[in-house]
């Protein structure tokens, strides 16, 4: 294979989808998934959009949290990979905070407007226990 991935900025729709996960607030920072993007989270496997933003609520609102991107980079086919941190805590527990890498793996179906076809994420290791 002679296409490699190469480092670049990250895109405004990364940040964006990025704070949408720390804020719950899904409008724009979701835009670009569809009901006909999957996502894999670890073992789980979620179809469509809502049901991504409900399994999004499900993990993440019990925590403070945010998601600190590292690393970006752009390969062929619409790929697109991201290496990131995210710090949290519960909100009964603010004081006992985590740090968690994740790697996030966008298969883009195109690129203007960006829609994500599928997405892969993985994310630790971590102490389960301080935050679940």
């Amino acid at each position: 294979m002679t296409d490699t991935a190469h480092a670049t900025s990250v895109p405004d729709w990364v940040l964006k989808f990025m704070d949408a996960i720390d804020t719950l607030d899904f409008d724009e920072g979701f835009a670009p998934l569809t009901e006909d993007t999957e996502m894999y989270f670890g073992t789980a496997h979620i179809h469509g959009a809502e049901a991504i933003k409900a399994f999004f609520v499900k993990i993440d609102e019990p925590l403070n949290i945010t998601h600190e991107v590292l690393e970006f980079w752009a390969a062929g086919d619409g790929v697109r990979l991201l290496r990131g941190e995210a710090t949290m805590a519960k909100k009964s527990a603010p004081d006992q905070v985590v740090r968690a890498p994740f790697m996030h793996i966008f298969y883009l179906d195109r690129e203007e407007p960006v829609r994500v076809r599928t997405l892969r994420v993985t994310a630790g290791p971590l102490q389960t226990d301080a935050v679940m």
